[in-house]
C-alpha cells in the first residue's frame, strides 16, 4: 500500500471520529433545551435514552456485516450521513412519542457510524504496523469538546435547538461526503475473514470442535463487569453532567454546556498520556488510582454547591476514567492468544450496555433522591473498581516490561 494512500486514510479516519464526537456531543449539550420543548421530566428522559441506545445497538448489528461484505469505504460515509441527518430530529420534536423516534434514529445512525469507522481504523493500524487506535478515540473525544464550546455558544445567543441542529447537520453531511474518497479500499483478505480473524470455513466448523464452543474464562467475566460499571459511569456524565450543573446548581445554559466539556477535555487528555504512564508504572496502577481521582472527583461535583467546583470535580471524573477501559480491554485481549478479538468482545460488549445503562438507572432515582445524590451509584462502582484492580496483573509467567508498550 502506497504511503500516501494509508496517510490520506488516516486523517479520513480522523475526519469521521472527530465527526462522530462532535454530532453526539452536540446533542448532548443540547439535552436540557430538547427536554423542555418536548416537555418532559428527567425520569421520562431517562426512559427515552433507553431507545437512543436501543437504536445504536441495532445500528451496529447491521453495520457490522454490512461492513464485512461491502468493506468500510462504503459503509462509513452512508453511517456519517445518517448519523449527521438524524441529530437535527431531536430539536424538532414536541412532544415524548417524537423525541423518542427521532432518538432511535439517532441511535441508529451513531451505532452505524460507530462500528464502520471503528473497522476501518483496524484496517488503518494494520496498514501502520503499530498502535494508531488511541489517537482516533482522542479524536472522537476532541470532536465532544469542540461541540461543548459551539453548542455554549449558541446557546448564549439564544438560538433554538433545531437551528443549531439543523447546521450542524448540514455541516456533517458535507464533511462525510468530503472524506469519503480518501477510506482506504478493502483488503482482499477482509472479504473471507470473519470478524475474529477466521475464516468462514472455520467459524462454520472450529478446527477441534472448539472454537465456537469454548468457555469465556471467569477473569473475562470479571473484566468485563468492570467494564460494564465503569461504561455506567462514564455514560451517567455523558448524559447528566449538564443537567446537573443546570437544575442542582442554577447555572445558566451555556455555563451549564461547560460540565460536558470539562468532562470531555480531560478524557481526551488522558487518553493521549495513558499508555506512556501504564508503560512506567503497569495497567494495575492506572485503574486503581484512575478510579480514586474518579470517585474523588465525581463526589466533589456531587456535593458541591459552587458552579466553579462542580466543574472541577467533573474534570477530575474524566480525567480518572480516562485511562481505566483502555487497560480493561487492553488485558482481556493479552489473555488468550488464540481468543483476542472474542475475549475483547466480551469486555467491550457488556461496556457498552454499562454505557446504555448509566442514563436509564439514573432517571428513575431522581424520583427518589435529589439528581446530585445518585451520582453516588457510580461512585461506588468505581471505588469496586479500586478494589478489584488486581484482576489485571498478568497471571502468566512472562512478566509484561515497559518495552511491550507501544507509545502511539
Amino acid at each position: 500500500m502506497e504511503p500516501t494512500t494509508l496517510r490520506a486514510g488516516r486523517l479520513a479516519t480522523f475526519a469521521y471520529f472527530a465527526l462522530n464526537g462532535f454530532l453526539m456531543g452536540m446533542w448532548i449539550v443540547h439535552i436540557p433545551a430538547v427536554e423542555d420543548r418536548a416537555g418532559i421530566g428527567h425520569a421520562v428522559l431517562g426512559w427515552l435514552l433507553l431507545l437512543l441506545g436501543a437504536g445504536a445497538f441495532v445500528g451496529m448489528q447491521v453495520a457490522g456485516p454490512l461492513t464485512d461484505r461491502l468493506g468500510a469505504r462504503v459503509v462509513v460515509p452512508v453511517g456519517a450521513a445518517l448519523c449527521s441527518a438524524a441529530v437535527v430530529l431531536p430539536g424538532l420534536a414536541t412532544n415524548v412519542w417524537a423525541l423518542g423516534a427521532a432518538l432511535l434514529l439517532l441511535g441508529l445512525g451513531n451505532g452505524c457510524l460507530d462500528v464502520s469507522m471503528n473497522a476501518h481504523a483496524v484496517q488503518v493500524e494494520r496498514g501502520y504496523r503499530r498502535p494508531v487506535m488511541s489517537a482516533f478515540h482522542a479524536t472522537f473525544s476532541l470532536g465532544g469538546v469542540l461541540a461543548a464550546l459551539v453548542g455554549a455558544r449558541t446557546l448564549s445567543w439564544g438560538w433554538s435547538p433545531a437551528a443549531t441542529l439543523g447546521g450542524v447537520a448540514l455541516l456533517g453531511l458535507a464533511a462525510a461526503a468530503l472524506a469519503a474518497s480518501a477510506l482506504l479500499r478493502p483488503e482482499p483478505a477482509a472479504r473471507t475473514k470473519t470478524a475474529c480473524g477466521a475464516t468462514p470455513d472455520e467459524g462454520a466448523a472450529p478446527r477441534g470442535g472448539t472454537t465456537a464452543r469454548r468457555r469465556t474464562p471467569r477473569r473475562i467475566w470479571a473484566l468485563a463487569v468492570l467494564a460494564f460499571m465503569l461504561m455506567l459511569c462514564e455514560g451517567v456524565a455523558n448524559d447528566w453532567s449538564v443537567l446537573h450543573l443546570r437544575d442542582v446548581l442554577d447555572a445558566p445554559a451555556a455555563t451549564a454546556a461547560l460540565a460536558y466539556g470539562a468532562f470531555s477535555t480531560a478524557m481526551t487528555v488522558g487518553r493521549l498520556l495513558a499508555d506512556r504512564v501504564a508503560a512506567r508504572f503497569g495497567p494495575v496502577a492506572i485503574l486503581r488510582y484512575g478510579a480514586t481521582l474518579a470517585a474523588a472527583g465525581l463526589t466533589v461535583a456531587a456535593l458541591s454547591p459552587w458552579t466553579p467546583s462542580a466543574l472541577l470535580g467533573w474534570t477530575l471524573f474524566g480525567a480518572g476514567l480516562s485511562g481505566c477501559i483502555p487497560q480493561l480491554f487492553s488485558a482481556a485481549g493479552h489473555a488468550e492468544e488464540d481468543a483476542a478479538g472474542v475475549n475483547v468482545s466480551r469486555v467491550a460488549g457488556l461496556g457498552y450496555l454499562g454505557m446504555l445503562a448509566g442514563p436509564t438507572v439514573i432517571g428513575p432515582l431522581t424520583h427518589l433522591v435529589p439528581l446530585n445524590l445518585t451520582f453516588f451509584l457510580p461512585v461506588a462502582f468505581c471505588v469496586v473498581a479500586v478494589c478489584a484492580a488486581g484482576i489485571l496483573r498478568d497471571p502468566r509467567p512472562e512478566p509484561r516490561t515497559p518495552e511491550s508498550v507501544v507509545r502511539v
